[in-house]
């Protein structure tokens, strides 16, 4: 096949997700010229998620084409090395997406900061508890930046998602209503908080008794009409439901196709290629520069496309593997844990305690966009982990996530799993639960990894990826000390009867459990066991920059899409100083 080159561009980027729409964004406002690259499809949100239609749970929720096409290209999945993985046929655990806007068009809003102390999670570890408090084959390091570098981009990327919530401390001065665990925070959100829903005011009561200080979690839901810092205007969120999995149909919700494409698009020294799928990062003799990239266009053709400043911005897997596919960095080996291309996956640790009632009603079809109240005693390094044996810890919430009445059919232990009984009980409780979500951290260790499969490939005859994961000991313990204080705030809620569901002790990829993928190509101090310097600049190749998730150590217990467009802000800082001097940043 012949190879169509283009011509050279400042700056070409990998994905149009959180990560790529803003650094195309602030590098192309900078006056360099920007493509960018993205392998899904190009959608109207005004015509292909008008309502009522975007309001089909089963068409956009288990078999949307917004979501990656798995026939094309997948992962291969195993526990340990012991076993042969296999390839993931369908969507299960996680949902990555695949479309202009990325994965956030479908995310569910959750937009809450990492704390302080998980950016220097060894370093603060090692302090408090000593080195041998940390497990022997965990991977725990610092990120190699500070709470005092990273919290203006936190901010600016508030101002782009119009973040709403209250601060719980103000330049170190502890606030009311607002989280009093959060790291120091330099002003007021751009939003207002959610207002409490009547399961929010009973979680509130039920944790304040137990000692605990609730507070409105933060939403990326417009909670009133604003206008971004790209001068973009966004509605308030209507509360419908259908948030998670799903576009907005309102373009309430914050994501790139709401807050940064419409501004971004009108830039004429911007170009947005969608159905253009990425094949390799292409590079000079010496191997140390990157030239481009080579990609498959819409029509089957291979193009390649010159540029002085290559942006990998795609997800955590995508990111991985095509440093892996084009020979930069050395691949991870598990064995000897040297290598940096594959080190350090993670995934996220989670559970929940559902409340059945008998004498109280709630309405589940409102809801979404993250109006959930919350409780943060448990994340971080906030109690002594030392009597307990695990590092890590979690935030605590209950959520109003709006009407999903395909998989929301939540039924009390006991009941069977289908037939008239199961009915009865479905038509029972559906209005009558609560949920207690738990939403916490997860390490990374020696053995959990990601690779290039050996055996199986994708339509263009690259290897896939392959996810090498389990549970690890830690973790369930964590799990089974917060799965208990979840119980005690079950309880306090005077309920009926409490159910709820775990992982388990292997980790499977069967069954929805969130989209939070991390690591592969992660930043750091030491070249040794980073893949990107902490300005997420290749130390390999100095004019390649690696964006994303796929750049976290570990995975903490907040949601991991604010941080990721922290990082973006960050690095496009980064990179206009590389472009006055292009060297090595550090």
């Amino acid at each position: 096949m012949s190879v169509t080159k283009l011509k050279s561009v400042d700056v070409v980027v990998v994905g149009s997700g959180v990560v790529g729409s803003i650094m195309s964004m602030e590098l192309a406002s900078a006056g360099m010229s920007v493509v960018c690259l993205e392998r899904g499809k190009q959608f109207d949100i005004n015509t292909d998620f008008q309502k009522p239609n975007v309001y089909d749970e089963l068409k956009f929720d288990r078999h949307s084409d917004i979501f990656q096409n798995l026939a094309r290209d997948t992962i291969t999945f195993r526990n340990n090395d012991s076993q042969t993985a296999l390839p993931m046929r369908e969507m299960g655990a996680f949902k990555p997406g695949e479309m202009v806007g990325g994965t956030a068009a479908h995310w569910g809003g959750n937009a809450r900061r990492f704390l302080p102390h998980d950016f220097e999670m060894r370093s603060r570890i090692a302090e408090r508890y000593g080195q041998s408090f940390i497990p022997g084959d965990c991977n725990l390091q610092d990120w190699g930046v500070t709470w005092d570098e990273i919290e203006p981009y936190y901010d600016q990327f508030e101002e782009i998602f119009g973040v709403g919530g209250k601060a719980g401390n103000l330049d170190g001065e502890i606030q009311a209503g607002g989280n009093p665990h959060e790291g120091p925070r330099s002003r007021e959100y751009p939003n207002p908080p959610t207002r409490r829903t009547h399961e929010g005011a009973l979680f509130a009561e039920a944790v304040s008794s137990l000692g605990y200080v609730p507070f409105q979690g933060p939403t990326a839901a417009m909670t009133q009409d604003y206008r971004n810092l790209y001068r973009v205007q966004m509605l308030e969120c209507a509360r419908g439901g259908f948030c998670s999995s799903h576009v907005c149909a309102q373009g309430a919700k914050a994501n790139p196709l709401t807050s940064v494409l419409p501004a971004l698009t009108r830039l004429p020294n911007f170009e947005l290629r969608p159905l253009c799928n990425v094949l390799r990062v292409n590079t000079d003799s010496t191997g140390m520069k990157a030239t481009g990239v080579t990609y498959i266009d819409a029509r089957g053709n291979e193009v390649e496309q010159p540029a002085d400043i290559v942006i990998l911005g795609a997800y955590c897997f995508s990111n991985t593997r095509l440093l892996l596919l084009s020979g930069i960095g050395t691949p991870y080996d598990p064995l000897t844990g040297k290598g940096v291309v594959g080190r350090n996956y993670s995934y996220q640790q989670g559970g929940s305690v559902h409340v059945f009632f008998d004498d109280r009603e709630f309405n589940p079809f409102i809801g979404g966009g993250q109006v959930n109240t919350s409780i943060d005693e448990f994340n971080g390094d906030l109690i002594d982990r030392g009597p307990l044996g695990f590092i890590g810890g979690a935030y605590v919430n209950t959520s109003t996530s709006g009407a999903t009445p395909i998989k929301g059919k939540r039924v009390p232990p006991g009941t069977p799993r289908w037939g008239g009984e199961w009915k009865k009980a479905v038509a029972q409780y559906y209005r009558r639960n609560m949920t207690i979500s738990i939403h916490a951290s997860c390490l990374s260790y020696q053995h959990n990894y990601l690779d290039l499969d050996p055996t199986y490939k994708d339509a263009y005859g690259l290897p896939l990826l392959r996810m090498t994961f389990d549970w690890n000991d830690n973790e369930l313990r964590m799990m089974k000390y917060l799965n208990e204080r979840c119980i005690e705030i079950g309880r306090a809620l005077n309920g009926s009867r409490l159910g709820g569901t775990n992982k388990g002790t292997h980790f499977g990829i069967t069954g929805y459990q969130s989209t939070h993928n991390v690591g592969g190509a992660v930043m750091g101090t030491d070249p040794s066991t980073s893949a990107v310097n902490k300005y997420l600049q290749s130390w390999d190749v100095s004019n390649l920059f690696v964006v994303g998730g796929s750049a976290f150590p570990q995975n903490p217990a907040n949601g991991p899409t604010e941080t990721i467009g922290m990082l973006a802000c960050w690095a496009a800082d980064a990179i206009k100083d590389y472009v006055r001097n292009p060297v090595s940043l550090v």
